[in-house]
């Protein structure tokens, strides 16, 4: 038994052992259901097939959030309770000012353009003969990881010494062109301006496919009858297509919103959250797991945790009302 605790191949092995015999019991549970009868059938069901994924759910979400929630309230060790010092910290520190002006900017910023650029793109291109490869082309960062994208993006913004050969893309060009190099991730609050772009040309490909997809599913008999009319294209995009896809926008909105609410990659990857770059996500992780102060850490996971909620919510709601809308 020492093997399979103690070494990663014996972890490993126990894993796989232990999915396989938990698969087994579920194929023999719903065996036994598929085999009752009437409303005990039902239930048998429902339970072999919700069960699992609800236990997952109680474990993986449920618990730790309590779990933080409770450490929020805990000194650094998670030993001794302090009330709201946790909270009044992190409302009162200089550092995390900044961190919640950043995401602040981050939230505000990125998914409105976001969404602008790839709407403007779903429509420019709608119809094209090239429309599929150029939807490939800007949907093709949303296939790149966030550190990814942040790796290949600090090689674009990479500053060295004017005395030095320029590495970076911007830079080489710019001293080529006779300037002088530019701290693009050095220089705040520029800096974050930089970082936001990185996260808009991964956001905008998501956009615009959904928001493409939204304006080929409004009727072309409401589009005709529109231009029958007379109508100019900024009527009928201010009109016709904008009060069609309003359902498709929340969605794209809220959703990069969240997104970007978490975001941790690109800040750590590009700048190592430091040059006045830091967001909430990334003081959660310093605080947790560099300095080791747990009631700070927690209690910047239930801030970004508080902030995510009212989206969801408000995500959800306006998905309850289109479904009433559909079925009336």
């Amino acid at each position: 038994m020492d093997y399979f605790l103690n070494t990663k191949i014996g972890q490993m092995i126990f894993a796989v052992i232990l999915l396989a015999v938990v698969v087994l019991v579920l194929l023999g549970l719903a065996s036994l259901a598929d085999r009752m009868k009437g409303r005990g059938r039902t239930i048998a069901s429902v339970a072999v097939f919700l069960g699992p994924g609800l236990l997952l759910l109680a474990l993986g979400l449920i618990y730790p959030a309590i779990r933080t929630i409770l450490m929020s309230f805990m000194d650094r060790r998670s030993t001794q309770f302090v009330g709201f010092d946790n909270y009044a910290w992190l409302f009162t520190a200089t550092d995390s000012k900044q961190a919640f002006i950043n995401t602040f900017l981050w939230v505000l910023l990125v998914p409105i353009i976001s969404t602008v650029v790839g709407l403007l793109y779903a429509i420019l291109i709608d119809g094209k003969r090239f429309e599929k490869l150029a939807k490939s082309l800007l949907f093709m960062p949303m296939a790149i990881s966030f550190v990814g994208a942040g790796i290949i993006w600090k090689f674009v913004y990479e500053y060295r010494g004017a005395s030095q050969t320029q590495r970076g893309l911007l830079n080489a060009i710019i001293v080529g062109l006779g300037g002088e190099p530019v701290r693009f991730l050095q220089d705040s609050p520029l800096n974050t301006i930089f970082l936001l772009i990185v996260m808009i040309w991964i956001q905008a490909g998501f956009a615009m496919v959904l928001l493409s997809a939204a304006i080929k599913a409004i009727p072309h008999d409401i589009v005709e009858a529109a231009m029958l009319d007379g109508v100019s294209r900024w009527q009928m995009f201010r009109n016709i297509t904008v009060p069609s896809i309003r359902p498709t926008l929340v969605v794209v909105l809220t959703t990069i919103t969240i997104a970007t609410l978490k975001i941790f990659d690109i800040t750590q990857t590009m700048t190592g959250a430091k040059f006045g770059t830091q967001v909430l996500a990334n003081m959660m992780y310093d605080q947790s797991f560099t300095y080791g102060n747990n009631g700070y850490g927690s209690a910047m996971a239930v801030a970004i945790f508080a902030l995510v909620i009212p989206i969801v919510l408000y995500n959800v709601r306006q998905m309850l009302i289109n479904k009433e809308v559909r079925g009336a």
